[in-house]
């Protein structure tokens, strides 16, 4: 039985049509992969089928009473809240349940009325079928797996990494129990160990639920049907991941073979028609021209787009390009024990870890964007430095990425920077859409292009990878590959990293949580 029933779904913006006359049924027990390069209109498909978005046209039907779980990564958080407390709102109706049953059950011992205590027994009933004295086991079980636990129940939401945060979304996504789950890029912000808890959690979740990702691993174990994103339509297969794209091949080849046997078709008839158009077979050729009129064009298949980086290098006269010395950092206390380590020019080197030890505030440190609590870091002389950060924040969200890029560079020509997010995979409408609205993926590709647009000879990248899909990752792990000079790398993503780096920096190593 189908929880979700979309039909004749159109989205367009701008000159940019992301799907026409979509259909697709999540079944009852589905879980379904959302796939797709960046901007294909994943996320925005979501944001949808919840409401957040209104279809060009199209209708979408969820299932009578169906409650629904959507990892939202922008939702608000008073300021001030602790992560416990935060948890604990998964279970709001049940806490009021049961402030009400303690009410009658005080009502009770003063009126001593049978039907006050009817009523709390009914209360009692409905709070012991939803587990409520179980919560407390569970909101440890999912910080355990998610690895909050080491943050602490008592942490500030507000004083967190965006890691962090994402996390914790996620945590109480999962504790509310919905009937159907929504994840966009869940993976995101986890490590080796926390996705192989969620792989698990999923697997032993009885609903329907829909995930984006771009961690194709992630997808192959935990899904069962895939919708692919692409060229104006959503295509669902039956299957795995690796099965699905197994037939999408199979479909691109057949289509291929198929437009190619037309073209054979339309060059002989057109050739008839040159040939005879005000002979004797003219009658014929007319006959021809009908029947190309007529014909149902196949299109040639379509290829995904490709963004290339190129990171243009700026001479340096050191050897030396980095001495970071007894480093210790923090906010209120050291987070690590104090770091010591040099880089020689032209080297990269990766930190790893898992995500909330404190890699991106070992990298602000070496910046000097937050102060050290004791320790240097000192670059060469001579060092340019461009620096990835992964949070998609902007100064004004509402500006165009072009608007965006020309208030950083303003004698920098209109037609240079377009050209340069083109080649970053910004299509043309994009160029020209408000920041907000772009994917996380875009967001990213942006930043990249910004990037570009400066020589440096020292990188640093922190998770440059999160939001994007594959065919970008290989674009921007090559021009890394290629780039003459140093960079510092943070990344959880192996298959991006592993073979290529000079020396590797295990910042967990040197946790002192």
């Amino acid at each position: 039985m189908a929880v979700l029933d979309v039909e004749g779904l159109t989205m367009s913006y701008a000159d940019k049509k992301l799907y026409e006359d979509a259909s697709f049924q999540l079944e009852k027990h589905e879980h379904m992969g959302i796939v797709g390069q960046n901007g294909a209109g994943k996320s925005t498909l979501i944001k949808i089928l919840i409401g957040k978005t209104l279809p060009v046209d199209g209708t979408i039907k969820w299932q009578k009473g169906v409650k629904i779980g959507y990892l939202d990564q922008y939702v608000d958080i008073p300021a001030g809240m602790t992560l416990i407390d935060f948890l604990h709102t998964a279970f709001t109706e049940l806490y009021q349940l049961n402030d009400q049953m303690n009410k009658l059950y005080a009502d009770y011992a003063e009126k001593m009325d049978d039907e006050l205590l009817t009523k709390a027994g009914r209360i009692q009933e409905k709070l012991d079928a939803n587990n409520f004295y179980e919560i407390e086991t569970e909101v440890e079980r999912v910080m355990n797996g998610l690895g909050l636990t080491d943050i602490g129940k008592d942490h500030v939401i507000s004083e967190m990494s965006g890691g962090q945060r994402s996390k914790i979304i996620l945590a109480k996504m999962l504790l509310e129990n919905p009937d159907v789950i929504l994840l966009d890029e869940p993976t995101n912000y986890l490590d080796t160990a926390h996705i192989e808890w969620l792989i698990d959690y999923l697997n032993d979740f009885d609903g329907a639920a829909m995930i984006i990702s771009h961690d194709y691993d992630f997808l192959e174990q935990v899904t069962n049907t895939i919708c692919d994103v692409s060229f104006g339509k959503i295509t669902k297969y039956r299957g795995s991941f690796q099965q699905a794209m197994r037939q999408k091949e199979e479909r691109k080849e057949a289509q291929e073979r198929e437009y190619e046997k037309q073209q054979v078709v339309i060059e002989k008839a057109q050739r008839f028609i040159r040939k005879n158009k005000a002979g004797s077979k003219s009658t014929m050729a007319k006959s021809r021209e009908k029947m190309l009129a007529r014909m149902k064009k196949i299109d040639p298949p379509e290829d995904n787009l490709k963004a290339t980086f190129h990171f243009p290098y700026e001479n340096t006269g050191s050897a030396n390009a980095l001495r970071v010395e007894k480093l210790s950092v923090g906010y209120n206390r050291p987070l690590l024990a104090p770091v010591t380590f040099s880089m020689t020019m032209g080297e990269k080197l990766l930190f790893t870890g898992f995500n909330g030890v404190g890699k991106s505030t070992l990298i602000k440190s070496i910046l000097k964007k937050i102060p050290a609590l004791d320790g240097k870091a000192t670059f060469s002389p001579s060092a340019r430095i461009n620096y990835f950060d992964q949070d998609l924040e902007w100064d004004d969200p509402t500006l165009t990425p072009l608007q965006t890029i020309q208030n950083m560079f303003p004698t920098m020509q209109p037609r240079t920077i377009r050209t340069k997010l083109a080649r970053a995979g910004i299509n043309a409408a994009n160029t020209m859409k408000e920041m907000n609205l772009l994917s996380g993926g875009e967001q990213t590709k942006v930043k990249l292009a910004i990037l570009e647009l400066t020589p440096c000879n020292f990188l640093i990248m922190d998770e440059p990878t999160n939001h994007l899909d594959d065919e970008t990752k290989e674009g921007l792990k090559k021009a890394l590959q290629d780039f003459p000079g140093n960079l510092i790398l943070v990344s959880h993503e192996q298959g991006f990293f592993e073979g290529w780096l000079d020396k590797i920096l295990n910042v967990e190593k040197l946790s002192l949580k």
